[in-house]
């Protein structure tokens, strides 16, 4: 259920206010250009500054416009083993096949917290759960064997979205935890090498621009065609590269922006790209032929 390109949606604000109309419409497009599968309220929908009625409602109505045509799976992680189980709750009362929960940020739990906090959500909610390894932004490292300890005990945790962009930690979670896991990276960059270990594919910030394309380097690592998938992968680079031009989701609302997608209102303390930086990512999108 949980292979292929899933994007980490961005959140579309007009005046300080969710903008429902572009975000439906922005769900829309992923669906009709192939999109495999979407991930509402994660670090690149600005999940830290919704309140927790905008989290739910948010979801809500990514499963409404998704009306079962691709799986979606809800961000409702948290430092707080306690909200992150109340988001989970949320996010299963709005429809979400999955969760995904980001390790604890900040608190610096133990790998015996990480454990506890991940069987507490499994225990406590019946639905799938994908863990979240991103320890640039949370100051937090989710250890391989910890994961396949959560794996073996935790029957609701099926995967893991992987995003070290360490090559020799993915392979390692991919050995201890077996073939039916599912691993999904977490760094545009690293699709194609994470899915040739066995990874099932990707929790994209790209595909918010380009989903068709992260979508197909995808199909052509599951229909064996390595030539193609290595073709899009140096194709999409330049892009995955952009949305890196300053702290993920800037770069990718301010595509979204200049392809008039949406808005490219931000909330505090996130603030609009450098204009050096908006002048390259303009190039970088007339180069790849999506302005102009």
């Amino acid at each position: 259920m949980f292979k292929g390109a899933f994007t980490a949606l961005v959140t579309p604000f007009k005046n300080g206010m969710v903008d429902e109309e572009a975000f439906r419409q922005h769900v829309e497009r992923q669906i009709e250009l192939g999109i495999h599968g979407l991930v509402p309220c994660g670090t690149t929908g600005e999940s830290a500054t919704l309140s927790h009625a905008e989290h739910e409602a948010v979801i809500k109505m990514c499963v409404e416009q998704t009306r079962g045509r691709v799986p979606v799976i809800a961000g409702a992680g948290s430092n707080n083993t306690a909200e992150a189980i109340s988001l989970s709750r949320c996010a299963k009362a709005a429809g979400a096949d999955a969760v995904l929960h980001i390790t604890p940020y900040y608190n610096k739990p133990t790998q015996e917290g990480l454990y506890q906090h991940f069987k507490a959500i499994g225990e406590a909610v019946s639905l799938p759960i994908i863990m979240y390894n991103v320890p640039g932004r949370t100051g937090c490292n989710l250890a391989p064997e910890t994961v396949a300890r959560i794996a073996r005990d935790v029957p609701g945790v099926v995967g893991i979205k992987e995003a070290t962009a360490n090559m020799t930690v993915a392979s390692n979670i991919i050995e201890q935890c077996g073939p039916d896991f599912c691993v999904l990276s977490g760094d545009d960059f690293t699709v194609l090498p994470a899915m040739s270990l066995g990874a099932k594919g990707v929790i994209s910030v790209t595909a918010n621009v380009v989903p068709d394309k992260v979508a197909a380097l995808c199909n052509a690592v599951f229909a064996g065609d390595y030539a193609k998938a290595r073709r899009l992968h140096y194709e999409l680079e330049p892009l995955n590269r952009a949305m890196f031009l300053e702290t993920n989701p800037v770069p990718a609302k301010i595509a979204m922006s200049m392809l008039g997608r949406m808005s490219p209102e931000l909330r505090l303390p996130l603030v609009p790209l450098q204009p050096k930086n908006e002048a390259a990512l303009r190039d970088i999108l007339t180069r790849a032929g999506l302005l102009g």
